[in-house]
């Protein structure tokens, strides 16, 4: 992070953990922008979202005609991958029903994906955030969410 990724107009507040970490707005703005060039070569209209390690918003884009329900997926999808701590698209394989974990997307008041598109962000092996992002399906997502996390570095 550079102090110019640091977008702190009150310099008298530090960063939080994430944004001394790199997830800053400049980050994060980077990894939308990642996305949407992703979303316009799938020709598919996507929405992100960039949390920290607390789950807070950095950082929300929806493109022109993606779906409403992108919103929330792509939020719900950037908390999965965050409290996980793993991509939401290594789940579906031990969540399915006669596995241990069946029915684990009705934890958290309904907020678990278990499908592609969320990814934790991490530096030095440290968890510093995530991203989600909706709008394709499930390959596509993945593919999307991708440039975002190469994007962050």
């Amino acid at each position: 992070m550079t102090d110019t990724d640091l977008d702190n107009l009150d310099a008298w507040r530090g960063p939080t953990a994430s944004q001394a970490a790199g997830l800053t707005l400049t980050a994060a703005r980077r990894m939308i922008a990642a996305v949407e060039a992703v979303a316009r070569e799938l020709a598919v209209a996507m929405s992100v979202a960039v949390v920290d390690s607390g789950d807070q918003l950095v950082a929300f884009a929806r493109m022109d005609g993606a779906d409403l329900v992108g919103i929330r997926l792509a939020q719900d999808k950037a908390f999965s991958a965050l409290v996980n701590r793993m991509p939401t698209g290594d789940l579906p394989p031990i969540v399915q029903p006669g596995t241990e974990f069946y029915g684990y997307h009705t934890l958290a008041g309904g907020r678990m994906v278990i499908f592609a598109g969320g990814m934790p962000l991490e530096r030095g092996g440290v968890l510093v955030g995530a991203v989600g992002v909706s709008g394709g399906d499930s390959a596509q997502d993945q593919r999307a969410v991708e440039a975002a996390v190469r994007a962050f570095g």
